[in-house]
C-alpha cells in the first residue's frame, strides 16, 4: 500500500481544462468512497489514507470552494451556477453538485486511484456515480463508513473554538490554544460556532442519520461497506481502516 505519486490534484481544483503534473500509475489502484458524520475526523482519514495508498483525495469541499477565486471567463456552467447557489446561501442541488463531479471525471479514471470525501451524499448522487462508473468500466474497492458514538460527537464538535480573524480552529482538550481564548497564529478571539454547540450537533447529527441511512443501504446492498471505529488517534483509525481494506482485498 505503499504510494508512488503524490497526486497535485491540480485537475480535480482548478476544472476538466487543468491536467495533474503527477497522476499515478499505480498496478491496483484504491477507489474508495468516505462516509462518517460531522466530527468523526473523516477529513483527516482522507488525507492520511491518500500518503498511505498513493490515491488521490478528492474533496467536494475544495470544489465548491475553488471556483470563487477564479475569474468568471474561467468558470464552467456547473461553476457558475455553484457559485450563485452559495451566494444566496442555498444547498447546492443534486443536478449541480453530480455535473462539477462529472466534469472532473478524468479524476476518476486516474490510475493513481481517488478517495472521494463529501460525495456522495444522497442516494441520487450515489445512484449517478454508479451509473457514471459502470460505463467507464470502473468499480469501487470499498465505502468506508466511520462510526462514533453521539456523546464522542458532541463532545469533539462541541469543544472546537474558531478563530474569529483568521479562522483556525483549535479543541479545548484535544488541541487547546497555548493561551486560553486567543488563538496562536494571529491573536485573535476564539468563541464557538452556533452550529457546535451541543443543541445544535445532535440536531446536525439527527439531519445527517437521515440523509445519510439510504447510502449506507444502498453500498451495503452492493457489498462495499466498510464499518471502521472512529476512536483513538487519527494514525491508529488510519491504521484500522487500512487493516480493514487489506482484508477485503
Amino acid at each position: 500500500m505503499n504510494p508512488q505519486n503524490k497526486n497535485d490534484r491540480a485537475a480535480w481544483l482548478q476544472g476538466p481544462s487543468a491536467a495533474c503534473s503527477m497522476p499515478g500509475d499505480l498496478e491496483s489502484p484504491w477507489r474508495l468512497v468516505l462516509l462518517g458524520a460531522p466530527g468523526v475526523g473523516k477529513g483527516t482519514q482522507a488525507l492520511l489514507l491518500s500518503q498511505r495508498l498513493g490515491a488521490c483525495h478528492l474533496s467536494t469541499g475544495d470544489v465548491f470552494r475553488a471556483p470563487g477565486g477564479r475569474p468568471e471567463c474561467e468558470q464552467t456552467p456547473a461553476m457558475t451556477a455553484a457559485m450563485q447557489h452559495m451566494r444566496r446561501g442555498e444547498l447546492l442541488p443534486d443536478s449541480t453538485v453530480w455535473e462539477m463531479v462529472r466534469e472532473r471525471s478524468g479524476c476518476l479514471r486516474c490510475r493513481g486511484g481517488f478517495i472521494l470525501d463529501g460525495f456522495p451524499r444522497t442516494l441520487s448522487q450515489a445512484e449517478a456515480l454508479k451509473q457514471h462508473m459502470e460505463s467507464e468500466r470502473l468499480s469501487l474497492n470499498a465505502v468506508v463508513n466511520y462510526e462514533l458514538p453521539l456523546d464522542e460527537i458532541v463532545s469533539r464538535l462541541s469543544g472546537r473554538r474558531t478563530c474569529k480573524q483568521c479562522k483556525a480552529v483549535f479543541h479545548v482538550t484535544g488541541q487547546p490554544p497555548k493561551s486560553e481564548g486567543v488563538c496562536d497564529h494571529c491573536g485573535g478571539p476564539l468563541y464557538q460556532r452556533e452550529d457546535d454547540r451541543p443543541e445544535s450537533v445532535k440536531v446536525r447529527m439527527e439531519a445527517y442519520e437521515r440523509s445519510t441511512m439510504p447510502l449506507i443501504q444502498f453500498y451495503s446492498g452492493l457489498g462495499l461497506l466498510l464499518p471502521v471505529a472512529a476512536t483513538g488517534s487519527p494514525d491508529a483509525i488510519c491504521e484500522r481502516t487500512t487493516a480493514a481494506l487489506a482484508a477485503c482485498v
